[in-house]
């Protein structure tokens, strides 16, 4: 908790300041929100931002704009994650600001990440590199990019969550929907509404949103081939793994893996 105030007061101590980042230390605290606009870039693996109503997915080579006032956590587990946090004042921000979401990063902000990539602290207006920071930000919604869509809603309730730790369990089996319905004494019709009731999202969606997470995460963390993932993560055919990773990601999967 000591540690956690400490981050907030080093990102709140100046507010009219951009403040950049480069430890990773986010990942092991608790919920918290600050006052300035985040930008999260990620590197090298998976990372996974936890709201009070969804999990969201950050794969490599993308980013995360987390409005002020936004309460989060960031966990990850992938050995080779490389996090840059931006803190920006959120005075005056609205439209793209005002909302979270994820997003790849291009070519043109990558080269400017690289050219700021031994920046660290605080960045005052009338600096050079708060110029230079501002127009990254200024960046974002104009380059029009569409949104990574792979995003878990969660729940209070206990029925659902124990179905849930049921599909994340048993991912690499064909997970019909019938057998889930007669394996947790639903009927097929029931289960269905209980899933839209109170989670939004329709178990089927659900299954595909969960495959296609294991398969990033073994896309990064082991040598297996693209098909070896497919079957791993309960899909019999290739072609049917690729449109459905591509769909979620906006990436064919052999793309995503190179990256």
């Amino acid at each position: 908790m000591d540690l956690l105030k400490q981050l907030i007061k080093n990102i709140d101590q100046h507010p009219d300041s951009i403040l950049v980042i480069r430890q990773q230390t986010e990942q092991q605290l608790l919920a918290h929100q600050h006052d300035k606009g985040q930008l999260l870039l990620v590197y090298g693996g998976i990372a996974y931002l936890q709201t009070q109503e969804r999990d969201y997915y950050i794969p490599s080579n993308h980013y995360i704009w987390i409005p002020g006032h936004f309460s989060h956590n960031l966990m990850f587990n992938t050995k080779d994650l490389q996090i840059i946090n931006f803190y920006y004042p959120s005075r005056g921000d609205a439209g793209f600001y005002d909302e979270l979401g994820i997003y790849p990063v291009s070519k043109l902000l990558s080269e400017m990440l690289v050219f700021s990539e031994k920046w660290q602290g605080d960045f005052f207006k009338g600096s050079w590199e708060f110029e230079f920071l501002n127009t990254v930000k200024n960046l974002l919604p104009k380059e029009h990019l569409k949104k990574f869509a792979i995003q878990l809603p969660i729940t209070d309730d206990e029925r659902l969550n124990v179905i849930t730790n049921y599909l994340r369990s048993n991912i690499s089996e064909s997970l019909a929907l019938e057998e889930i319905a007669r394996t947790f004494g639903y009927s097929v019709r029931t289960l269905t509404r209980l899933f839209k009731s109170k989670l939004h999202i329709s178990i089927v969606q659900y299954v595909k949103m969960l495959r296609v997470i294991r398969a990033m995460e073994l896309m990064k963390d082991t040598d297996l081939t693209i098909t070896e993932i497919a079957y791993e993560v309960g899909y019999s055919n290739i072609s049917a793994f690729s449109n459905t990773f591509s769909q979620l990601t906006n990436m064919r999967p052999t793309d995503f893996k190179m990256m």
